[in-house]
């Protein structure tokens, strides 16, 4: 008996061995249905090569019938508005206006109501600039000035949300949120989409954020909805994002990579804006002239991309796609009496096609944006730029051979890393010889995360930079009213924009080449020879004398009205030798 007791624990131990065994195979049997499912759909799912290619993966269902919304608690009721009314302030660029009117279409769905007024407002959100430093203080000066109001509002109103959008939110991120806890929302610029559930958080009392770069991301099904739709003026967005890595340049950090819209959706857009009574169309991109649409398979063929003569790029040259000079003419076909314009442009992307086709639409603008950034080689190539001084002058004379009339803007930076005196001269010599009539010319402002950060010295001293930006806008200002000073006497086409901020006598508007003009508020005839008149109003085209006194801004014109194609085809010079005023609608094109 006592021997049999002893073997009491023997059996147990065995007992314990056996079935752990058979647990462990049950397991082992279930991790195997389970690892089935799992090659299965890896087998099926991309590669790692899809993903380094960047290839668009749509998303699968989740295994058995799960939902895979992580955020399943914030219904979609929880994400309506309720009326809460919207205030937007933009800063910086044109596509920081394109961006508002994203913005504030993807809250408008939800139920937000926009306010002109500052103090109605449940909601305040900036849309950023960081191109420069000045650009950043004034958001940061902007958001005390926006706390202290927050904190003086009424206990008995709803508490008023501060949100950040753009390319401040996506370089800044951290620091945003917890310096002094100024702001409730962040939102980078691939993120507008995620605004209600954003917000919704912020409801809440916490801080949210989302700051995620796309590669996809081009808000394509998105209509933009102007906050004036009765203007005659809008901005079409067709690609985001840079891959030109220019060494000063924060844009590919807060903008991500290049992806273009597809073709379709930006037609669609132009013609419901042209039938909105829209009467000029600007297309947008950070570098709007390498438009490549590879969204449908007829479109990727294996075709090298066309540069400028004399440039290069820091990437290999892309393949296939539908170009810019391709979309350019789709668009200018749309609709004849609609000017078309389109920024920002890189001057690599500018091959002989882009260039008659210009020449040879009548509706597309015959002004042209160069950014130049340096006149001196050296320079240029500390930028990274990918051309010379010689290579810029020799696609400035090509531009000006296909199209004669052409005016031209530029862009430039005084002070960058190493520039010297000489530097500095060539650059002053290089708006003297091309002749700009518009320029944007800037201090070099070193942003963090860039090449110049990382691999040069921000070695000229800040008096210097101011003195050499004066003398370059001094010689642009010079130089621009030499070019403007030959219009005196010419007949150009006007798109009028309203009445003029000078004097309620007066009219407003703008050239082919992009120049404000003002003229006399006058009754014109409604047809050559007529003795009936009408006013002159908003979105019509005026062919306007150009007087004396251009290069200071005051204009004495006699004036008439016209259509693009009456104007482009010379009957507008033909009626000014017989001096009659007249006007003709769109009927008579």
């Amino acid at each position: 008996m006592d021997y049999f007791r002893t073997l009491r624990p023997l059996f147990t131990i065995s007992q314990h061995w056996i079935r752990p065994r058979y647990c462990s195979n049950v397991a082992k049997s279930s991790v195997t249905t389970r690892e089935r499912k799992f090659k299965s759909h890896i087998s099926s799912g991309p590669s790692f090569q899809d993903f380094l290619k960047g290839v668009s993966v749509p998303k699968t269902p989740a295994a058995d019938g799960q939902d895979c919304d992580t955020h399943s608690y914030l219904s979609e009721e929880l994400h309506m508005g309720n009326s809460r009314k919207v205030y937007f302030e933009t800063y910086g660029c044109q596509m920081n206006v394109n961006d508002t009117e994203i913005a504030w279409s993807i809250l408008q769905r939800k139920g937000y109501q926009r306010t002109a007024d500052l103090s109605e407002a449940d909601v305040v959100l900036l849309v950023t600039c960081s191109i420069r430093e000045k650009a950043e203080q004034t958001i940061w000066n902007r958001l005390q000035q926006l706390t202290a109001m927050k904190k003086r509002r009424l206990k008995t109103r709803t508490p008023m949300k501060i949100g950040i959008l753009g390319c401040m939110a996506e370089r800044l991120k951290v620091e945003i949120l917890e310096r002094e806890k100024l702001v409730d929302v962040l939102a980078g610029p691939d993120a507008y989409r995620d605004l209600p559930r954003l917000l919704t958080i912020a409801e809440g009392g916490q801080q949210a954020s989302n700051v995620l770069l796309s590669l996809e991301e081009t808000y394509a099904d998105v209509m933009p909805v102007q906050h004036a739709p009765q203007g005659h003026s809008a901005f079409v967005s067709i690609m985001r994002g840079c891959d030109n890595m220019c060494s000063y340049c924060i844009v590919p950090f807060t903008r991500g990579r290049e992806r273009s819209r597809p073709v379709s959706s930006i037609l669609e857009e132009v013609r419901m804006l042209s039938d909105q009574g829209v009467k000029e169309v600007t297309l947008l991109g950070q570098n709007v002239n390498s438009y490549r649409d590879t969204s449908e398979e007829q479109f990727c063929g294996s075709d090298l991309t066309q540069l400028s003569r004399g440039f290069k790029t820091v990437y290999r040259t892309k393949q296939g796609g539908l170009r810019f000079s391709d979309l350019l003419d789709r668009v200018s076909c749309i609709d004849p009496d609609m000017r078309i314009r389109f920024t920002s442009p890189h001057p690599k992307d500018f091959p002989d096609e882009v260039l008659h086709l210009i020449a040879e639409q009548k509706n597309i603008c015959q002004q042209i944006h160069l950014p130049a950034q340096s006149g001196s080689s050296k320079i240029l190539k500390a930028m990274r730029r990918g051309y010379t001084r010689e290579a810029y002058f020799d696609l400035v004379r090509n531009i000006k051979t296909i199209i004669p009339e052409v005016s031209l803007s530029s862009d430039f930076i005084s002070g960058f890393c190493g520039e010297t005196e000489d530097d500095h001269q060539q650059t002053l010599s290089l708006i003297r010889e091309v002749g700009y009539n518009v320029g944007f010319l800037f201090a070099y402002s070193m942003r963090k995360k860039t090449h110049a950060f990382h691999r040069l010295q921000d070695d000229v001293p800040a008096e210097v930079k101011q003195q050499r930006l004066e003398e370059c806008i001094s010689v642009f200002r010079e130089e621009a009213a030499k070019v403007n000073g030959a219009l005196v006497g010419s007949t150009e086409l006007v798109l009028v924009e309203g009445e003029s901020k000078r004097s309620a006598k007066d009219l407003c508007g703008r050239t082919d080449g992009n120049m404000k003009v003002i003229f006399p508020k006058e009754d014109v005839a409604v047809q050559p020879e007529d003795s009936d008149t009408a006013p002159v109003n908003a979105g019509d085209y005026v062919l306007v004398k150009v007087g004396e006194g251009l290069a200071h801004r005051d204009f004495h014109f006699s004036f008439f009205l016209c259509s693009i194609h009456w104007f482009k085809v010379g009957v507008a010079q033909r009626e000014e030798k017989s001096c009659h005023i007249f006007a003709c609608s769109n009927q008579d094109l």
